[in-house]
């Protein structure tokens, strides 16, 4: 591999003063070309216990435990997140503490994935007797074939890189790198074992914005009750108005004696009835309302409605249940309020 002081050579023009611009971009350059590198070759030399260490995760039936020191703490810490997050359910033990009574989290029942680019970090390295003990699967992911950690594994990935992209060659950097990448790959093919699914991991998610994408359904946003400007055919379309402006979702439904939407008067409706020369006091609203409406269920995805209405050029939408009976309405605003748009 090429060293990285020579790759900031090849990659830098003009000024080489350090702190200058260029040679800032070209040590940045260097760097990702370098971490870039180190993962192409994990994946090259990706083999058979990869898939060991899938099958004694997937076979868990507890708790996937990931724990490392320093750096590799950190990362660590990020594939017990993206762990539980898809499907794998996991959690981070730091191992200086796990040898002072945080180990007591751990049960017969679960799997340990330890991480260390050394293979020899003493706070790891001490809990192995008691990991022998416990008799539960242990993945190592290691720089390091032979190391004591590798050596003391069920399963072992090797994670080494031939050099880190500090150039002088100590802080972390290309090494945690290919260990987080390892710790994805370890996930997605657990994640496509389990069968996980896009509504899974919105459960899993409910505040962010694909969990209300995928979870949240119209009934959970639309106005019911008094907030549904509705009126009746032979309203004049003066009254018709108050009730928009009363309501203020810039629309009202036209309903019979039994609920039944008939129609819809909106803003857009209003503009072309105005410039028709029709009489407000005296129009029915019957008269210049849109019959048959777009509308929907209340099971439907709000993400689904939000769609519909952008298909239409629509900004409302009437929400009526099996027999056409109007039970709710929304607008984009309320999508909007709801993060769902």
């Amino acid at each position: 591999m090429t060293p990285i002081h020579t790759l900031i050579e090849q990659h830098q023009a003009g000024d080489t003063e350090p702190g200058s611009g260029e040679r800032l971009q070209a040590l940045g350059r260097a760097v990702l070309r370098l971490e870039a590198d180190a993962v192409t070759r994990l994946a090259e030399r990706l083999g058979p216990s990869f898939s060991e260490a899938c099958r004694y995760m997937l076979a868990c039936r507890g708790r996937v435990i990931v724990t490392g020191m320093g750096k590799s703490g950190h990362i660590g810490s990020k594939i017990a997140a993206t762990l539980a997050s898809t499907g794998t359910p996991a959690f981070f033990v730091h191992p200086g503490e796990a040898s002072h009574g945080d180990l007591g989290m751990i049960t017969a029942d679960d799997v340990i994935v330890a991480l260390s680019n050394s293979g020899e970090t003493d706070e790891i390295t001490a809990l192995l007797p008691l990991i022998k003990r416990l008799g539960v699967p242990l993945i190592a992911l290691t720089g390091r074939p032979g190391s004591t950690l590798a050596e003391a594994a069920t399963a072992h990935l090797d994670v080494g890189v031939e050099q880190e992209a500090c150039p002088l060659g100590l802080a972390p950097t290309a090494s945690t790198t290919a260990t987080l990448a390892a710790g994805d790959a370890l996930a997605v093919a657990l994640l496509d074992s389990r069968g996980f699914t896009a509504e899974d991991f919105a459960r899993s998610h409910p505040g962010g914005k694909l969990g209300r994408r995928l979870l949240l359904r119209i009934e959970d946003v639309m106005q019911t009750g008094e907030r549904i400007p509705r009126v009746r055919p032979g309203t004049a379309l003066r009254d018709a108005l108050l009730e928009i402006s009363r309501k203020g979702l810039g629309m009202t439904a036209i309903v019979d004696a039994e609920a039944r939407v008939l129609g819809i008067f909106t803003d857009g409706d209003l503009r072309r009835t105005l410039d028709s020369g029709a009489d407000i006091h005296h129009t029915a609203i019957e008269a210049v309302m849109t019959p048959g409406p777009h509308n929907a269920s209340p099971e439907l995805l709000a993400a689904e409605a939000a769609e519909r209405m952008e298909r239409h050029r629509i900004n409302a939408l009437l929400v009526t249940d099996a027999e056409q009976r109007l039970v709710g309405a929304l607008n984009m605003h309320d999508l909007l309020r709801a993060g769902v748009v």
